[in-house]
């Protein structure tokens, strides 16, 4: 999309007031930013649920190769003694 520049700004600004008029303009204004914030809000939900069950992941994995070690080294007796 090429650059819309000042000229192109003023013109949007000059129909945005000639459709809405200008009482309705803030109120709009107010209910795009609404919408922008609870759309940032729910990404950063999502963003976070998905970071906490990596993590969680991440935790278990551990977990669970600790205890693939130890049962491991249980299982199979140590012989010290040279052959």
């Amino acid at each position: 999309m090429p650059n819309i520049g000042a000229p192109g700004y003023i013109l949007l600004i000059i129909l945005a007031l000639l459709l809405f008029g200008p009482n309705k303009l803030p109120e709009l204004g107010r209910a795009v930013g609404r919408t922008f914030r609870e759309f940032k809000n729910g990404a950063r939900d999502i963003l976070s649920e998905d970071e906490r069950a990596e993590r969680k992941d991440a935790k278990n994995n551990a977990v669970q190769a600790s205890q693939l070690v130890s049962s491991e080294a249980q299982s199979q007796p140590e012989d010290k003694r040279l052959p």
